[in-house]
This record gives structure tokens, C-alpha cells and sequence, in this order.
């Protein structure tokens, strides 16, 4: 009993730990985008705002924030589809269907995952300037469909191979169609599956940074993580506060995304608990 009650504190210990290091850096990005610069450079810390001061935000804000954001909308918005799409309907035939060589399929679709994606910069940039897509919307799009799409398979594979066939099967009998029984059984207990890999494939995209400093060279086709770099050369990296405003301000679109899905997704597998 009491080998129990000590093994629980620390494990409840650890999850403080663990709790704390994950957060603090998250407050003290948002605790620091309110302070003055000078305060900053105090050899006192301070680990409370001693007011509410937005104007580093104005700051961040009047400094091409906005159509930066709107390129990394369209850009993440296009690759999450688009990589959804097609590794949802890979992922199926994968799992469900049986045709010549698709164990060297599964194996290609992890080796690609293996491939630094760096190592190819120099021919995606000269592929995608053969074709005139450099600075493009479509351009980008294409080569983080291509860094997320092999992972993403791999991902949802795994949960298509967790929903028994038989239950399509079962939902035959009962009068369903082909196509009905999985858009009505299997397709429900998926959702976890296409939320789960729709985060990673937001993230991947969101926060990019070599691919767009490559191929997106010009100042009005600039993402977020590019305008945050342009940013720290204009103000010489020593006006932290208004640094940490914009970084607070690029990381909100994400938690947004997050919390919208992570309702959906715990209503999803909830639905599937009770249909199992």
C-alpha cells in the first residue's frame, strides 16, 4: 500500500515536472511580449507583467504581420487538404485491397520518409523554377505536400488497419451498400485518425522555414516563419519585446486549429467507443 501511495507521488511529481518545462517557455514568451525593451535587459528578471502592455502587438501588427499570415493560411490551408486527400485514399488501398507489390509500396512509403527533405532543395528549387511556381502559393504547397504526405500515409494506414473489415462486412448484411457501410461504420471510427495526422501536417506546414526562405524570395510572398527572420534583421535583435510579440502572435492561428479540432477529435472517438 504504501509501495503504491509512493510510486503514485512520483509519478504525479514528474507529471508536475514535465507540466511545468512544457508551459514555462510558452508564459515567458507571452510574459516577455508585454514588458518594455528595457526592462528586458534588467539583470533582474520579471516573472509577472507589471501591466497589460499591448504595443509591442501594435508594433508587431503594423509590420507586414497580416499578408504574412494570410500566405501561410493559404499555403498550410492547401498542403493539409491536399495531403489529407490523397494519403486517406492511399492509406485505403494499402490496407484494404491486395494487389502486386504493394509490400515494396508500404516499404518506399517509408524509406521516402527517411530522406532529409533538405537534401533536395537544390532540385525542388530548380523543378519548381522550371515550371515558374517559385513564389507561388502552389509552388510551396507542392513541396510540403511532398514532406508531409509519405508520414501521413504511414499514420493513417495504422488506424485503417484498426478498424476491422468485419464491420463493413456486418453492415452488408444488414442491407448497407459497399460504399455505405464504410462511409457510415469504418469512415466515423477514422475521423481520431484524419485529425491526428491533420495536426502534424498544420504544424509541419505552419512552421516551415528553409523550403520558404528558398522559394519564397520575395517580400510579398513571405510565410510567417520568414517575416518573423526579416523582422529580427530590422530591428538588430535587441527589442526582444516586440520579437516575442510576433512570435505569440504566429503561435495563435495553431492553438486556435488545435482547439477546434481536439473537440472533434474526442467526439469522434467517443462515437466510435459506443458503434464498436
Amino acid at each position: 500500500m504504501k509501495g503504491s501511495l509512493l510510486s503514485r507521488s512520483l509519478l504525479n511529481i514528474a507529471a508536475v515536472i514535465v507540466f511545468v518545462c512544457s508551459v514555462f517557455p510558452v508564459y515567458w514568451m507571452v510574459n516577455t511580449s508585454m514588458l518594455p525593451g528595457a526592462k528586458i535587459k534588467s539583470t533582474r528578471p520579471s516573472f509577472l507583467p507589471e501591466s497589460l502592455n499591448f504595443s509591442n502587438y501594435a508594433t508587431a501588427l503594423g509590420d507586414g504581420f497580416i499578408p504574412a499570415m494570410w500566405m501561410s493560411l493559404a499555403v498550410t490551408g492547401l498542403t493539409l487538404v491536399t495531403a489529407l486527400v490523397f494519403a486517406f485514399m492511399a492509406a485505403l488501398a494499402l490496407s484494404r485491397f491486395t494487389f502486386r507489390s504493394r509490400k515494396s509500396l508500404i516499404v518506399a512509403v517509408l524509406v521516402i520518409q527517411m530522406v532529409p527533405a533538405e537534401a533536395l532543395i537544390i532540385s525542388m528549387f530548380r523543378l519548381l523554377d522550371g515550371w515558374h511556381l517559385v513564389n507561388t502559393v502552389l509552388g510551396l504547397s507542392a513541396v510540403y505536400i511532398a514532406m508531409v504526405l509519405p508520414f501521413t500515409i504511414w499514420t493513417l494506414r495504422g488506424f485503417v488497419q484498426g478498424v476491422p473489415a468485419d464491420l463493413e462486412e456486418a453492415a452488408q448484411i444488414d442491407g448497407c451498400s459497399k460504399a455505405g457501410a464504410f462511409w457510415r461504420i469504418t469512415f466515423p471510427l477514422l475521423a481520431p485518425g484524419l485529425v491526428s495526422t491533420g495536426i502534424f501536417a498544420f504544424i509541419q506546414a505552419w512552421n516551415e522555414f528553409v523550403f520558404a526562405l528558398v522559394i519564397m524570395t520575395r517580400e510579398e510572398s513571405q510565410t510567417l516563419p520568414i517575416w518573423l527572420r526579416s523582422f529580427l534583421q530590422a530591428t538588430k535583435a535587441t527589442d526582444w519585446s516586440v520579437v516575442m510579440a510576433g512570435s505569440t502572435l504566429m503561435a495563435l492561428p495553431v492553438v486556435i486549429f488545435f482547439l477546434i479540432v481536439q473537440g472533434r477529435m474526442t467526439s469522434s472517438m467517443t462515437s466510435g467507443a459506443v458503434k464498436g
